[in-house]
């Protein structure tokens, strides 16, 4: 098992070696522009990897259970570092999601980046970006997590500044390197403050010691970690680069925004849940950060005149979603819908490079009416979008409705969620070890079997940490328990806020549709469907987007129930009703004029960037402005001025040796015969 996992992830780095190196070459050999050779080599081992993910997850769902590998051990002289590897369900189910969408985007860049004298490298990055992200996803050490964790970013530097002749770009990928790695310093602080407490770090030994580590330990390093998860996942307040980063090739967006990429940080939260369980005071501010970025961001997405804009604030707005399922502990509803997320956002934004493709533009009041020259493109981006508002039967819904369900419970009636599913967790409560000092999590158990096993009844744990236990009768149903001691304020703050979110989205959702297809056609070019790689990807993406919820009603917590469902869809038909009646009036002008003044400060995303620029960038340039003036005029002046006052000395002491024979005779005599004077006078 470990052994195709490592396979799937070995076959994109080699891929992006392979690309770099051979990509040209190979291309000149094979002449055909389809079958170029950076096309094929980043293709096919992404095809590869794909077919060994989906057997690592078969087999998982098959037997649930952990597996890990080391490779080697690495002696630091105080906590070792193992690169390993660590498959159990929630990373196999994400890493076939990752792979899905890699293979999804490097098919159809194949005839978007037709032309693109750069394509061999842009392929070889989106090849090294899947590896990387692969590697996050399996790593069974934090630090080895880490290193793809820096690799994405470095990736998506390169990717989105792809085209770097034109400043924007360039300005948008500096912005999104610096403002992640702002985040990513305490996103290492943390990781080593974690793996100092518990002594190793080994995912599955840092959970099994959390119990152990002091309450002080693990609030810091859980908040030190969602620094990075909020760089990462684009959440207030470092989320501003995730917009700006839409001045990047189409099909970059949707690796970024659809795979791990910007879902990292939510899944580490997931991977890392029972230090984020010990630490209470961490999941309210994540939370209040979740309640921000997701209101925040639709009401931005609202006003946005760019596709690719609403769809960027949009999944700033849907990851949010799935940290407030966290917050209020529905950790299976949070992975189900990042799941889905990736599915009906892979769609979108793919889908919007169609229509770009083909109206070349992406701006909204440029479009409409493109329903009937592109059928497949309209068809295909209906789905996306109703998955994203929520519309039932589609993914967007079934997720949605879990989370809301959970938010509601947390509010209404506690904190305590049970959740089931494959890709679930072991038993977790907040009480600990402490809990039943009786039993032991460690040694064997009555029944002779370990406890992580006995308490399950004997079967294996589906997740790669038991923090806590719960009594389940012998062949019992495993459960996955998350007691979460969130404050009731921000419980509720959760709940409300996501309500506000069902009907934003619908209303956003609405209007990018409405203003994209229908409507008469706002530009001089033709209207029809662009290159069938391209058309035929979005199509397939379709299915996953529609059908996707369907497969969580095998978990209880996962299916829809009929008063939050009841309530969303109200929500949803308040929220996209509005927006549509508003078109009705008048199809040529933009529903969104109805905001009035408050338009532009949802549009410039409230002015945090020239708020950022305000209290951040400009003192920062003062500061290094009057850094260069001191050393200019202070150490650059000290040390000119000895220079020169060195000369000057130099100077005075090379008159009398300047290599000229006759002055030094003539200093000689002179000197002899005042020597001779002197002695003849004062004898």
């Amino acid at each position: 098992m470990i052994w195709l996992a490592s396979l799937a992830i070995l076959l994109p780095f080699l891929a992006a070696f392979g690309g770099m190196l051979f990509g040209p070459a190979l291309g000149r050999l094979l002449g055909s522009p389809r079958r170029n050779g950076p096309a094929l080599i980043a293709c096919a081992p992404v095809a590869v990897s794909l077919v060994l993910s989906a057997i690592v997850a078969f087999v998982v769902w098959r037997d649930p259970g952990e597996r890990t590998g080391s490779l080697a051990v690495i002696d630091t002289g105080s906590v070792p570092i193992r690169i390993g590897l660590q498959v159990d369900g929630l990373s196999a189910v994400v890493a076939l999601m990752v792979c899905c969408v890699a293979l999804a985007v490097q098919v159809y860049s194949v005839a978007y980046m037709d032309g693109d004298r750069r394509y061999s490298s842009y392929a070889a990055f989106i090849s090294l970006f899947t590896a990387a992200m692969l590697l996050v996803v399996l790593a069974g050490d934090l630090i080895v997590l880490y290193v793809g964790w820096e690799v994405m970013g470095i990736c998506s530097y390169f990717l989105i500044g792809h085209h770097w002749e034109e400043r924007a770009n360039s300005r948008a990928a500096v912005k999104a390197f610096l403002v992640t790695r702002l985040g990513d310093v305490g996103f290492l602080i943390g990781i080593i403050v974690l793996g100092l407490g518990a002594r190793t770090f080994e995912i599955h030994g840092v959970l099994a010691r959390v119990w152990t580590m002091p309450g002080s330990t693990l609030t810091a390093a859980a908040l030190l970690l969602l620094a990075g998860v909020a760089g990462k996942s684009a959440q207030f307040p470092l989320h501003t680069w995730l917009p700006d980063a839409m001045a990047g090739p189409t099909p970059i967006s949707a690796l970024i925004h659809a795979a791990t990429m910007v879902a990292a940080g939510v899944y580490v939260v997931a991977r890392l849940y029972g230090v984020f369980v010990a630490a209470p005071g961490a999941l309210a501010v994540l939370g209040v950060i979740a309640v921000v970025s997701m209101v925040g961001a639709a009401l931005a997405a609202l006003a946005q005149d760019d596709l690719k804009r609403v769809l960027a604030y949009s999944t700033i707005s849907q990851l949010a979603v799935m940290a407030a399922a966290l917050a209020v502990g529905a950790r299976s509803a949070a992975i189900f819908h990042l799941l889905a997320h990736g599915a009906f956002k892979a769609l979108l934004f793919l889908a919007a490079g169609c229509v770009i493709a083909t109206t070349g533009s992406t701006l909204l009041a440029k479009h409409g009416g493109l329903r009937r020259g592109m059928p497949i493109t309209f068809w295909s981006m209906t789905a996306g979008f109703a998955a994203l508002a929520g519309v039932p039967p589609f993914s967007g819904w079934f997720s949605k409705d879990s989370v809301i369900e959970a938010a509601q419970h947390a509010a209404l009636h506690g904190h305590e969620t049970t959740e089931a599913g494959w890709f679930a967790y072991a038993p977790l409560t907040s009480d600990g070890p402490a809990a039943s000092p009786a039993v032991p999590l460690t040694g064997p158990s009555p029944s002779g079997l370990p406890h992580d096993l006995a308490v399950m009844g004997g079967r294996p744990p589906f997740s790669d940490h038991i923090v806590g236990r719960v009594d389940i009768p012998p062949g019992g149903l495993s459960t996955s328990v998350a007691s979460v001691d969130l404050p009731s304020g921000v419980a509720w703050l959760v709940y409300l806020g996501l309500l506000l979110t069902v009907a934003l989205t619908a209303a956003y959702a609405m209007r990018a549709w409405l203003m994209t297809f229908f409507g008469e056609p706002r530009g001089t070019y033709e209207i029809r469907e662009p290159s069938k790689f391209m058309s035929w990807t979005v199509a397939a993406l379709a299915v996953p987007a529609a059908i996707l919820g369907f497969f969580g009603l095998g978990a209880s917590e996962l299916r829809p129930h009929a008063g939050p469902a009841l309530l969303g869809i109200a929500l949803l038909i308040i929220g996209g009703g509005a927006v549509y009646l508003l078109w009705n009036r008048d199809p040529a002008s933009d529903p969104a004029v109805a905001l009035g003044p408050v338009r532009r400060v949802f549009a410039r995303g409230f002015y945090l960037d020239e708020l950022y620029a305000m209290a951040i960038v400009r003192p920062v340039q003062a500061l290094a402005r009057g850094v260069v003036l001191f050393d200019r005029r202070g150490v650059d002046a000290a040390v000119v001025g000895a220079g020169r006052g060195a000369r000057r000395l130099g100077g005075l002491l090379r008159i009398p040796q300047n290599g000229n024979p006759q002055t030094y005779l003539t200093g000689l005599l002179a000197g002899v015969v005042v020597i001779t004077a002197l002695v003849v006078i004062f004898r």
